[in-house]
């Protein structure tokens, strides 16, 4: 099943962070990528941009809708993301575990929904 890690973090810790607290961090989620491609569950992931860079669309009554920024104001914004293939839940939450941000952030963890594919 599939599963995606969704890492929270606040982005201006981050940014604060001096060299040697970077490369720390850089070399920290390596390990784990190599760990968790090793064990064939990592399907994909990237950081992300910060949330200064994001652009919010809605579309209302027909005319499209765009504002600056994140949808909201956070303690902890989405910084990147991991997509597991694991045998379960358990398995997805381990390896979740694992990645550097959930340290000092949070990973949500969410199945994929999986349509049936058409005949």
């Amino acid at each position: 099943m599939r599963y995606l890690a969704l890492i929270y973090g606040d982005e201006k810790a981050g940014a604060n962070a001096t060299p040697e607290e970077q490369k720390q961090t850089m070399d920290a989620y390596t390990a784990f990528g190599k760990e968790a491609a090793d064990a064939g569950v990592t399907q994909g992931g990237e950081a992300l941009e910060p949330t200064s860079t994001a652009t919010t669309v809605r579309v209302r009554n027909g005319e499209v809708l765009t504002t600056d920024g994140p949808f909201a104001e956070t303690k902890e914004q989405l910084g990147g993301y991991y997509l597991f293939d694991c045998k379960d839940l358990d398995q997805a939450i381990e390896f979740a575990a694992k990645i550097p941000g959930a340290a000092h952030g949070s990973v949500e963890v969410r199945p994929i929904w999986e349509f049936p594919a058409e005949a």
